[in-house]
């Protein structure tokens, strides 16, 4: 079992910055893919940013230039830079992790959430 827990949501006026945390412990084996989702109240969750593996980190376009997503392996920790708020951004923010455990079986773990409201 992996665990993810965030932190760093909070309350900030529209052109402001926050940096999300997401801190993984447990049995961490191989991530396949990290990434950020988030939901607004009455919505769907959705897409944010993910890195895949080694590869180049993907985003939402609604977030493009504005968001970076980035990992400390050696802390096992995910990053979300995030500039430029808009109140649209207000959402509940949550870590996604696609792991492969040790008995190489495939797992989708997800984080508590973090609250981030942006006020106009």
């Amino acid at each position: 079992q992996v665990q993810l827990v965030e932190s760093g949501g909070g309350f900030v006026q529209a052109g402001g910055s926050l940096r999300l945390s997401c801190q993984a412990s447990g049995a961490i084996f191989m991530f396949n893919r990290l990434g950020w989702f988030r939901q607004a109240p009455g919505k769907s969750r959705e897409f944010v940013a993910a890195i895949v593996g080694g590869g180049s980190p993907n985003y939402a376009d609604s977030v493009k230039g504005r968001f970076t997503i980035s990992r400390d392996s050696a802390k096992n920790t995910l990053y979300l830079q995030m500039n430029s708020l808009k109140p649209e951004d207000t959402a509940v923010y949550y870590c996604n992790a696609d792991h492969t455990d040790s008995d190489w079986t495939r797992r989708n773990y997800w984080g508590q959430g973090t609250q981030v409201t942006v006020s106009s």
